[in-house]
């Protein structure tokens, strides 16, 4: 399984990725970085991930930038937010964009496991 994990922040990155790593279905999935929406766009062009985790607030791109213009693109992929906000309207927004699933910070691979339960 190939996921890409999207943020600015790099240790945030790291703790996406080590929390996914300690769910059973995740073992052996490769990972790659983006530090904001833009790069994220051009890697998802790129490589095709099976799973897009990312941010809500980035520089350059934000997480919903990110699905619209995947959206506008007809490209289609399992994705979701960890995000540090998550008002209502943030969580009607992203659905309404597609989104599969909302993780709020802090969480826990348990939290994250049962967000992605259903997507992968």
């Amino acid at each position: 399984m190939n996921i890409l994990v999207v943020d600015d922040s790099k240790a945030m990155r790291a703790i996406v990725k080590r929390a996914l790593s300690k769910i059973g279905r995740f073992a052996g999935a490769t990972f790659r970085d983006a530090v904001d929406g833009q790069q994220a766009l051009a890697a998802i062009q790129e490589d095709k991930p099976d799973l897009v985790l990312s941010d809500w607030n980035m520089p350059e791109m934000t997480g919903i930038e990110l699905l619209q213009a995947l959206n506008d693109a007809g490209i289609s992929v399992p994705f979701g937010f960890v995000t540090s906000e998550s008002t209502p309207e943030m969580h009607e927004l992203a659905k309404t964009h597609g989104a599969r699933f909302m993780v709020s910070k802090p969480f826990t691979p348990e939290s994250l496991d049962r967000a992605l339960e259903g997507v992968v």
